[in-house]
């Protein structure tokens, strides 16, 4: 049975997080202590050693990131670390920037002395509210303590980060929608190229890392990459906080080494199902994640393994749902959460995610016929090839892959029959 091994969680609760003598009291920066002696290059090296991959959902190596923008000679350079967590069933990065706030402004420094950065900006969810404020303090007391700000540790480098609020929108999740947002901007993606990293924040070299991602930087950089690498598989390194919610008996935030599979983390670590129900699927990665069954439930949390089966780990996150569960009404959930989360900026996304949630809800009130699946499944083709950024790319991920496991029950709506009695009562409401 899976047990939780505990890196990145190591000091949530033990310590007030606006107290950074009580966070260099547990061992906190040492890694920045350490990397200061090292020239950026050794830092760069220790992270490709590491096989650290960015932990917000793309998945793309840190090392090269971070070598990439070194290189990059043009400045100023700034640093922004997305905090905007905003998919259903995601709190991973909020166990962090609740409880061990100094981790990550510990790596956020530490990329700084690495790429030569003078300004920094975590951007966080507007719904985080108690969270902006703990941040703001964490960082003037690492201000006050010569951590931060001027003259870092009378090492003649300078770096500051300033927090920044969103309003609640999803789509600011995408790095350059994030950066608009920064700038007072409307909060929508930028067409590539250019890209971040030459063309990012107040059009500057920008190097954008997930929260999740600078709390593993002062790990590695204290205790070495090659010792980073040791811990989970050979593809897929380190730990990962997997937040687990829906219908289990203990849900919360778990940190595993790669490798565990997912029948260990919903059945060992989460208690199983609730009410002792029977398990019908799981959303993994967040809302623009696949739906699995059963039969996919050993496949361990890697992510090769994962993408074999056409699962994107995404966030991490797992949402749990039992027999009493339909996928039709599932579907049109996530639909629904995409229509209200687009920008508006692409037709694709805009009216094709309207004619998505139309559809759909049609076919769970009982009105749906053989041609509303043709065009479900025509629409989210579409979708996934012409929308603009990746929001409208994924939206349709949960609904593709529950039509495939599930399409039996899809079928059943046709005449008004829902095994889990979720949409026929929806139906016989409206008829009241």
């Amino acid at each position: 049975m899976a047990e939780e091994m505990k890196i990145l969680t190591s000091f949530c609760g033990k310590y007030h997080p606006g107290s950074v003598e009580e966070y260099v009291a547990l061992g906190g920066y040492k890694g920045l202590k350490k990397a200061v002696d090292m020239r950026p290059t050794e830092i760069i090296d220790e992270l490709k050693k590491s096989k650290l991959v960015g932990r917000g959902g793309a998945a793309y190596p840190v090392g090269k990131k971070w070598d990439i923008m070194y290189g990059i000679e043009k400045t100023p350079k700034y640093i922004i670390c997305n905090a905007d967590e905003g998919e259903p069933g995601t709190f991973k990065d909020r166990e962090i920037i609740y409880r061990d706030p100094f981790k990550i402004i510990e790596g956020m420094t530490i990329a700084a002395h690495t790429i030569f950065s003078q300004q920094g900006y975590i951007y966080i969810r507007g719904e985080y509210k108690e969270g902006y404020l703990l941040l703001k303090n964490a960082i003037k007391s690492a201000k006050d303590a010569g951590l931060l700000g001027q003259n870092i540790l009378d090492k003649g480098f300078d770096f500051d980060i300033e927090v920044v609020s969103g309003a609640g929108a999803y789509v600011c999740g995408e790095n350059s929608a994030l950066c608009e947002s920064i700038e007072g901007k409307s909060g929508r993606p930028r067409g590539k190229p250019p890209y971040i990293k030459n063309v990012g924040l107040f059009l500057e070299p920008t190097l954008v890392n997930n929260v999740e991602s600078f709390a593993c930087i002062p790990y590695i950089i204290e205790k070495g990459g090659t010792n980073y690498a040791g811990i989970g598989t050979e593809n897929s390194t380190g730990t990962k906080l997997v937040p687990v919610s829906g219908n289990v008996n203990k849900p919360g935030v778990y940190e595993v080494p790669f490798g565990v599979t997912l029948r260990e983390i919903i059945f060992g670590l989460a208690g199983g199902i609730e009410g002792e129900k029977e398990f019908k699927f799981a959303q993994i990665g967040g809302a623009s994640g696949a739906c699995i069954t059963a039969k996919d439930l050993d496949i361990p949390l890697d992510h090769n393994a994962l993408r074999t089966k056409g699962i994107s780990l995404g966030s991490g996150a797992i949402v749990v749902a039992d027999e009493t569960n339909c996928p039709v009404d599932f579907a049109l959930m996530t639909a629904e959460f995409f229509l209200h989360e687009s920008c508006g900026k692409c037709t694709p996304c805009r009216e094709g995610g309207a004619q998505l949630r139309k559809l759909l809800k049609e076919l769970s009130d009982g009105c749906g016929t053989e041609k509303h699946l043709e065009q479900i499944e025509n629409l989210s083709e579409l979708l996934m090839k012409a929308s603009f950024c990746g929001l409208g790319q994924t939206a349709p991920t949960a609904m593709v892959s529950l039509m495939k496991n599930f399409r039996e029950e899809f079928v059943e709506h046709i005449s008004g029959n829902c095994r889990a009695e979720k949409c026929n009562l929806v139906k016989k409401e409206a008829a009241v």
